[in-house]
């Protein structure tokens, strides 16, 4: 955590280290038990409603002249060139020249020529890349190598608590995995928790499992802030995470072998937070581009490239 928040620190965020003292005497609702040291910060903190901003988003690159067309991307068209790396080993380097796209409501497919795909498909990205073909090769090898990014299933619960934390009640990360913020002025609250690899449930539906909260959150939550342990869950939703199962961090840049892939995906739950930044680079990469993109995310701004600058640059 020290090391954390040096790096924070260095890069302009005003955060601050906290003793169990310090936290019980800022929050005194805390139950420090447990807790060697806390961190905390100090301004430009806060959230937001991820869907209104998607929304709002969208909204202004539509008056902007950008076109969506909402499909199932079912096949890539590309051409082939074989050579072999340094150490040997017989490799297929692969361009993109066609997507097929088919329409809603449609049987029948657009075919969109492109220069460069971004992969940004968030937890479908790992299908879009066994379309191009990636991962398909020999076990053990770079043809043979997956995007490893699948969907997981993820609940979020909100709860009333009318002794809770109250308006000072910060956005909460417990050591335990749990972590809950305020939501709005009535005393509402809204969390969850992470299951372990054991516990990860189906992804094949959205279902909410209410036991899970009862058995693996509220413990949790009870446990860090007394007060919890009377509240009643009001309601609660499942979405995906884009889920990097090598070490849950983003996959962003180049694909090696299908070389006018690039991929912004496996963020893993962070992409939203890191959005802005990652919409900024990708749109100071291909702001004077010439060619056209097509960009396979559900998440408009949310999963964008964000790497080495490309050899052909595009406009999104």
């Amino acid at each position: 955590m020290e090391n954390n928040v040096k790096v924070q620190r260095q890069e302009g965020a005003k955060v601050c280290l906290m003793s169990p003292e310090q936290l019980r005497k800022k929050f005194p609702w805390i139950n420090t038990e447990g807790v060697a040291l806390a961190s905390y910060g100090l301004e430009n903190e806060g959230w937001f409603d991820p869907w209104c901003l998607l929304q709002g988003l969208r909204r202004k690159v539509q008056s902007m002249g950008v076109l969506f067309c909402h499909g199932e991307v079912t096949r890539f068209v590309s051409s082939s060139n074989h050579m072999e790396t340094a150490s040997g080993e017989k490799v297929t380097l692969k361009r993109i020249h066609e997507v097929h796209v088919k329409v809603d409501h449609s049987q029948e497919y657009q075919p969109v020529e492109c220069a460069i795909v971004v992969n940004a498909a968030g937890a479908w990205s790992g299908r879009i890349a066994e379309l191009a073909g990636i991962g398909k090769g020999p076990p053990g090898t770079l043809q043979g190598t997956k995007l490893p990014v699948e969907p997981r299933k993820r609940y979020v619960y909100l709860w009333h608590c009318p002794q809770g934390p109250g308006l000072e009640a910060p956005l909460v990360a417990d050591p335990s995995g749990a972590y809950f913020r305020r939501e709005g002025l009535g005393n509402n609250y809204l969390g969850g928790c992470s299951p372990s690899e054991e516990e990860e449930p189906d992804p094949g539906n959205l279902e909410v499992d209410h036991a899970f909260f009862q058995e693996k959150v509220w413990p949790r939550l009870a446990r860090r802030v007394p007060a919890f342990e009377a509240l009643k869950v009001r309601r609660a939703w499942a979405g995906y995470y884009d889920y990097n199962t090598f070490d849950q961090n983003g996959v962003v840049g180049p694909h090696p072998l299908v070389i006018n892939m690039y991929f912004a995906t496996g963020f893993s739950g962070h992409g939203l937070q890191q959005a802005p930044a990652v919409g900024r680079a990708v749109a100071e990469v291909m702001l004077e581009g010439r060619f056209q993109t097509i960009n396979l995310s559900p998440f408009l701004f949310s999963r964008f490239y964000l790497g080495e600058k490309a050899q052909e640059r595009c406009i999104i």
